[in-house]
């Protein structure tokens, strides 16, 4: 039996070893999934085979089986421990993305190799942790020196893309060299998050044109493979074109790419989520249908939270755009929840209540937002106020807008109420208005110079708002009102005359006395000689003409009293023109030109003359009355053509009266039927 057991156990470990050869063969030329079937029969005969189980890990990931990599590694925790395999790991939960829990098998990992630091990298940046990231990047640039240098670099621009993109952080230079198109598509990223948006362009091209030079070296590459790599390129430039306002260009680049039916659903996601923005309230029925691209499996893996949250709101606004009531609630309500403090939910769910004619509960919803919320109370009190004005409500729309304490002095918003309150003609308020704007400015200037006696110039807004103050004073008839404001104005500036002719006009209806003497400060005739030349002005279009046309006037006034100079040409009159059978004999009818139903001889029409004729019967047959009918029959009726051998009858046309001339003594026997004309481009019928 001894025997026998050693003759098997030599046998089994030539039978393993040459299981090995094949499972290092098939390694060496990528094929694993034979090498898979080999490490299955090492584990037959050593089922805690350490180096087979890692290879079957190993072999498993190749294979894109992530889920069974990962279960092999659950399943025998004793043998392959975290210090053997954490990387395997850490990069099935990544793929399978469970990033929290890659997240933390790298940071218990006893040792942090390279791999390790490298799959933390691509972590925190799913994670958009970017301080982070970006600090793991550059310890690994530092202290490691391989080929895939180029990569990091790659990979730490995207990272500075994205905090520039998502953060509005001012991104440093990295001093890359922008030799690889992925290199340049990262840097026009960062520069469209700084808004320069013509320098993005310039990289983006650049970025196609270097992607096509790298790609057509080799010649397996197609040229729809090319253009499928350039889509996130031109998807990107069709961004900047519609922050642009280049709309239509836009539009036209994302239908190109959706053709191309990239495999990226994160890219057809963005793209799908843009020609909606671009679609808005119009072309509704391409939207719905664009919104399929964004509710593809995998595309919340794919981008950003930001672009996530922005596609929901979108969906949102379509869903109330198409008159989903009970759709645009439930969606703005699941953001409301995920972003509590985020206004867009709130005002989705107030601008469904307004198509629903439920302004006051709108309002109302408003408010509360605002009550919980006060550091976003001033957008929210701002979109009260447009409710209030679209209501009618004008003066409860001031109240609000005036409460909201930081902006009362803004320029803006002082404009807008004292054009709200003009428009209600409550001068007092918009005075009101203008007096706590001056003297928000004059608290703000004090706080400043404390402790300075100097002489301090007020600020250019300061000094618009009071002059803008004296003007509206002015103009509604309060000039005792506004001689504060333009002797504030005056003061800063003595040589402003304009300034101190109103101050003077002002002063003349309460103290003429004052006003004499501030007279005394305007500048003299001498001073105030302008440098015009005279000749010039003279000789200008618009003087030569007033200069001919008094001319003109004068010469005829000349002309009528003293009776000298040329004879006025008279125009001759053309004359109007006869009718043709016009006859000077006759007299014309003095009523020809009222309408026939005007004239004092129409006695209307007669209904029903033809009514008795008209025949009755079976179709073909004939009536009693039928021979009556038949003017062939009838002796006295003269025949419509002279007959063979008798004398052309002569008309003696000379004796006939014209119809248009003719004043009927009585009711006419016969009466001229009026045609309605036709309108001219009027289409056909009756």
């Amino acid at each position: 039996k001894m025997a026998a057991a050693a003759a098997a156990g030599g046998a089994g470990a030539a039978a393993a070893a040459a299981l090995w050869s094949e499972v290092n063969r098939c390694g060496q030329n990528g094929d694993f999934a034979r090498a898979l079937k080999s490490v299955n029969k090492i584990l037959q005969i050593s089922k805690d085979d350490v180096t087979a189980l890692q290879c079957k890990v190993v072999c498993l990931i190749q294979n894109g089986n992530f889920k069974e990599a990962l279960g092999v590694i659950n399943t025998h925790t004793k043998v392959l421990t975290s210090d053997i395999i954490a990387f395997e790991k850490a990069y099935c939960e990544y793929r399978l993305n469970r990033i929290e829990n890659a997240l933390k098998t790298i940071q218990s990992a006893s040792q942090q190799t390279d791999k390790l630091k490298e799959l933390y990298g691509q972590v925190l940046y799913r994670l958009e942790r970017y301080d982070d990231c970006l600090a793991a990047y550059r310890d690994l640039i530092r202290n490691s020196q391989d080929e895939y240098e180029e990569e990091r670099k790659t990979n730490l621009s995207a990272v500075v893309a994205a905090q520039s993109t998502w953060e509005k952080v001012m991104p440093e230079d990295l001093g890359l060299r922008e030799a690889t198109y992925e290199l340049c598509y990262n840097s026009a990223c960062a520069l469209i998050g700084q808004g320069k948006l013509n320098e993005a362009m310039k990289k983006l091209q650049k970025a196609e044109e270097l992607c096509r030079q790298s790609l057509s070296e080799d010649s397996d590459v197609t040229e729809e493979d090319i253009e499928a790599e350039l889509a996130i390129i031109h998807g990107q430039m069709a961004y900047i074109m519609q922050l642009q306002g280049r709309t239509e260009d836009a539009l036209q680049l994302y239908n190109q790419i959706i053709k191309l039916k990239p495999t990226d659903v994160g890219l057809l996601a963005v793209i799908a989520n843009n020609i909606i923005t671009i679609n808005k309230d119009q072309n509704v029925f391409d939207s719905k249908k664009k919104v399929k691209l964004t509710n593809a499996e995998g595309v919340e893996h794919k981008l950003s939270k930001k672009q996530l949250q922005a596609i929901e709101f979108n969906k949102a606004l379509l869903a109330m755009y198409t008159n989903q009531a009970d759709q645009c609630r439930k969606l703005s309500a699941s953001l409301q929840s995920q972003s509590p403090e985020h206004l867009l939910p709130v005002l989705i769910q107030a601008a469904q209540l307004c198509r629903e004619k439920q302004h006051a509960k709108a309002v109302g919803l408003l408010q509360d937002f605002a009550d919980q919320h006060p550091a976003s109370a001033a957008e929210i009190k701002l979109t009260m106020a447009q409710l209030k004005i679209a209501q009618g409500s004008v003066t409860k729309a001031c109240m609000i807008l005036r409460s909201i304490e930081e902006l009362q002095h803004k320029p803006g918003m002082v404009s807008a109420l004292v054009t709200m309150y003009s428009h209600e003609e409550d001068i007092d308020s918009a005075i009101e208005v203008f007096t706590q704007a001056i003297q928000w400015y004059q608290q703000f200037q004090a706080r400043t110079n404390y402790g300075c006696c100097v002489f301090q110039p007020k600020s250019p807004v300061h000094l618009s708002l009071i002059r803008e103050a004296a003007n509206f004073k002015l103009k509604h008839g309060r000039k005792k009102e506004a001689i504060s404001d333009l002797e504030e104005l005056w003061k800063q500036n003595p040589k402003d005359v304009h300034t101190l002719a109103q101050l003077i006009s002002a002063y003349s209806l309460v103290d003429p006395e004052k006003a004499k003497v501030l007279s005394k400060h305007l500048p003299s005739s001498d001073t105030m000689s302008l440098k015009v030349d005279v000749d010039a002005l003279e000789n200008s279009h618009g003087a030569t003409y007033v200069r001919k046309k008094a001319g003109k006037l004068t010469g005829d006034n000349q002309q009528k009293e003293q009776g000298q100079g040329d004879v006025k040409k008279k125009k001759k009159k053309k004359k109007g023109k006869l009718p043709k059978n016009y006859d000077p004999k006759v007299t014309p009818d003095p009523e020809r030109w009222l309408p026939m139903r005007e004239r004092s001889y129409y006695r209307g029409r007669k209904k029903g003359k033809k009514k008795d004729q008209v025949g009755k019967g079976t179709q073909g047959s004939t009536t009693a009355g039928s021979s009556e009918l038949d003017a062939s029959r009838t002796a006295s009726s003269p025949p419509t053509s002279p007959r063979p051998g008798s004398a052309a009858a002569v008309s003696a046309t000379s004796n006939v009266i014209p119809p248009r001339h003719q004043k009927p003594a009585g009711a006419p026997a016969t009466k001229k039927k009026q045609q309605q004309k036709k309108k001219k481009g009027a289409k056909g019928g009756w």
